[in-house]
């Protein structure tokens, strides 16, 4: 008896012990009421039409659904995003028998952050992320196929590079 109580308290204690892991989502101090998302523009070598605003777009909408922030179009706004995309190219990650086997879609966005009430946490960065695609599919291809993982996971970067605290 004395073993499955041992057992019992062992498999509670485990699942308590790895459901204890907490992060912080979004920390913005509470004086901090607005934002400004400014349109993210596109200066890359090679331009998709869809990027730009489809990531501005996805960005606002996480602000709005994720915060208390509200969205301002004025120069008043708390906080302040900028972007610029300054890389949008294909290069090639893998080869087998003398022949591209697998490429990756790079994209960068220089971020520009403003804090209007705190100018000490103003910050410029660059958020880079690679998508591989099968070499067999064309360029053209793989930027329609990739376009929505590529504006989620661009914009999850921006969002957690602001409003994070880990």
């Amino acid at each position: 008896m004395n073993k499955y109580i041992f057992i019992f308290f062992l498999a509670v204690s485990s699942i308590y012990s790895t459901c204890s892991y907490t992060f912080k989502d979004v920390s913005i101090p509470a004086e901090v009421k607005t934002a400004k998302v400014n349109y993210i523009d596109n200066r890359a070598r090679f331009v998709n039409p869809q990027l730009s605003p489809q990531l501005t777009d996805k960005l606002r909408q996480k602000i709005i659904s994720q915060t208390r922030l509200t969205l301002v179009n004025g120069d008043d706004a708390h906080y302040e995003i900028s972007g610029t995309v300054t890389d949008f190219s294909v290069t090639t990650s893998g080869i087998s028998g003398q022949q591209a086997s697998s490429n990756n879609l790079n994209i960068t966005v220089h971020v520009i952050f403003k804090d209007r009430l705190d100018e000490k946490k103003n910050f410029e960065t660059d958020i880079t992320r690679n998508f591989p695609f099968p070499a067999s599919t064309s360029f053209t291809d793989a930027q329609n196929q990739l376009l929505g993982d590529i504006v989620k996971n661009v914009t999850d970067d921006i969002f957690n590079k602001v409003f994070s605290n880990w």
